[in-house]
């Protein structure tokens, strides 16, 4: 098995690299592919360093597998190339997500729907996959009408830069801003660029996204907020039922879906929080309670390592899905 990840020296891609390691994903040959002006440096793999390659270079070498986190416009020119050559392409970025042809894949959720035809396999944003790993229990269980999420956003999100900016305006140091604001000390109501109608790109694609991996027409409006954490998006979430629901049955729906810990203990002062899901690959719900204000609706809370299962974890689980079920 040749594995090449584009966008191997960026925050996700040496994260997709450790998470490689850390499952002992099967590598016959390891391909890091990363932009021109890091062609020829060194990256590290299970102990052995590799040269980077260019995507051509790397398409040269027929690799079964690879994983992009390079950024929609590398993924738009380079996965259909990737796909032509026979390797299967799992993309991190934006490019594919709505495309009818490409399945939006959470592996716990709908990998059943993955065959040996599909060459380019969407990732989902990493706030949409913690999100449907808790409504997708509920939904099959009551029925979703309506979603109403905020979500608060570590600036890993934005990548290397919006960690820099955080911690050089916390050192005082001079920073290069992407946020339109200071973040330390600060919360931004804006995740992304504003579209038209004044709903950020984050907003959009948790709505969009949700909507088709759970192959439902759920109402959902979203606020994405970036808070100055490093690691570890959250969310809180207000969910409006068909059909009305017991609180046991709730928690015990979610403690037995694979990929989530309910952490959820009021008294105790126990709940998810960005640091408890640091470095962890399942998805914490807490803060779990009925909505007093009407019917059939439930208040709770989700956290989950943007950079885990919001992006490395989720796309190497996928190649095990593959690898277990389908080809590779």
């Amino acid at each position: 098995m040749k594995v090449a990840i584009v966008g191997a020296t960026g925050l996700v891609g040496r994260k997709i690299i450790h998470v490689l390691e850390e499952r002992n994903f099967p590598v016959d040959g390891f391909i890091p592919v990363s932009s021109p002006q890091s062609v020829g440096k060194q990256v590290a793999f299970r102990g052995k360093d590799y040269k980077i390659v260019s995507p051509g270079q790397a398409i040269d070498q027929k690799p079964g597998l690879a994983i992009f986190s390079a950024g929609a416009a590398t993924s738009l020119e380079w996965a259909p190339k990737f796909a032509e050559a026979g390797t299967t392409v799992i993309d991190n970025s934006s490019a594919w997500r709505m495309d009818d042809d490409v399945p939006l894949i959470v592996p716990e959720i709908n990998g059943d729907v993955l065959t040996k035809d599909n060459r380019i396999i969407a990732n989902p944003n990493c706030s949409t996959i913690q999100l449907v790993m808790v409504l997708t229990p509920l939904h099959r269980k009551y029925g979703i009408k309506r979603v109403v999420v905020s979500t608060y956003q570590a600036v890993s999100g934005s990548g290397a830069k919006g960690i820099n900016q955080l911690m050089n305006e916390r050192e005082g140091k001079p920073v290069a801003k992407i946020y339109p604001h200071q973040i330390d000390l600060n919360v931004i109501p804006q995740a992304g660029e504003f579209s038209d109608d004044d709903y950020t790109t984050e907003e959009i694609k948790l709505v969009n996204e949700t909507r088709k991996i759970l192959n439902a027409d759920i109402k959902l409006t979203a606020t994405a907020v970036r808070v100055p954490v490093t690691v570890g998006h959250s969310e809180a979430v207000n969910i409006e039922f068909k059909n009305d629901f017991e609180f046991y049955d709730v928690r015990r729906l979610l403690g037995v879906m694979p990929g989530i810990v309910v952490f959820d203990m009021p008294e105790g002062n126990i709940y998810p929080t960005p640091l408890l899901a640091e470095e962890k690959n399942e998805v914490f719900v807490g803060r779990i309670r009925r909505d007093l204000s009407q019917p059939r609706t439930l208040n709770l809370w989700i956290v989950s390592d943007n950079l885990r299962k919001g992006a490395a974890t989720n796309a190497v689980q996928i190649a095990e899905y593959l690898l277990r079920g389908v080809k590779l």
